[in-house]
């Protein structure tokens, strides 16, 4: 018999965050289980409880996403942003930090990578680039603001041993990112469904936003993209994960291919205002 309060629950979790459970509807029962026995609530009420405690979100957002990450992940975009795409960008303009923002950055080890391949690179002088991070799940947002990881976590399954030492110390049976790349990074709550709320961030030269797409529908996935490019500055560049692609969807990106990856350069516009943020 079908179960009215799942079906109405799995509406409104892609209302509020895009992820699609309507055609996998036990799949989200089973991420619940715990949490709706817990209440001892029917998924009607849990639904109604949504409604009526908009904190309840934040468990289930954490309860329903994936956080695998690790440092140095898919490590040629990473390099190509770095090696080509920054200096780059640092050669037309030289007036203002130029801006990366890490979408959906779990808990923080893509933009901290991004902070210590800078860093390696000697091109850019403190100040010279902001590095935002966000994510809609509050939990990995704290650790990843902490900047602390356990020994052993998967987290450093790719990690140079040379960046290990260099750039964490150990602490409490773990290792701590080092002030100089936590400090070049700032984290902030983030729905990318909310477009008021990613209007706010401002222009970015540079967006990561990689192996999230994969879980939303095609209608969800033009909706972020042109979230994106609105917040791209005219020249810009969107690096998505490898499985995932926007090229058929004609929303204003050209395709660049190098040896290493491929990834997405905003088509150059003359008469977008462009309205910087930063942190300076």
């Amino acid at each position: 018999m079908q179960d009215n309060g799942l079906a109405m629950l799995s509406q409104m979790v892609y209302d509020h965050c895009g992820l699609k459970f309507m055609e996998r509807q036990e799949i989200l029962r089973d991420k619940i289980a715990r949490r709706i026995a817990e209440l001892g609530l029917s998924h009607w009420e849990y639904c109604q409880r949504l409604k009526g405690s908009p904190s309840e979100w934040d468990t289930l957002v954490e309860l329903l996403t994936i956080n695998e990450t690790y440092f140095f992940r898919e490590e040629n975009q990473l390099i190509e942003c770095i090696s080509h795409v920054l200096p780059k960008l640092k050669e037309q303009n030289k007036v203002r930090p130029l801006r990366i923002w890490s979408a959906a950055c779990s808990t923080g080890e893509e933009p901290y990578t991004l902070a210590m391949m800078l860093l390696e690179s000697g091109k850019f002088p403190p100040g010279s680039i902001e590095i935002v991070g966000v994510d809609i799940d509050k939990k990995v947002l704290q650790k990843a603001e902490k900047g602390w990881y356990s020994n052993g976590s998967f987290s450093f399954r790719r990690m140079p041993q040379n960046m290990l030492k260099k750039y964490f110390s150990t602490e409490n049976d773990g290792y701590q990112i080092v002030p100089a790349i936590k400090n070049m990074v700032k984290f902030q709550h983030l729905n990318l469904l909310d477009n008021a709320r990613v209007s706010q961030l401002g222009k970015f030269d540079v967006i990561f936003c990689r192996n999230v797409l994969i879980y939303f529908d095609r209608e969800t996935i033009r909706q972020i993209a042109q979230s994106f490019h609105r917040n791209l500055v005219p020249g810009g560049y969107l690096f998505l994960g490898h499985a995932e692609s926007i090229t058929d969807m004609d929303l204003g990106f050209h395709k660049v291919d190098s040896d290493r990856t491929f990834y997405y350069r905003k088509e150059t516009v003359t008469n977008e205002k462009i309205q910087y943020i930063g942190s300076r």
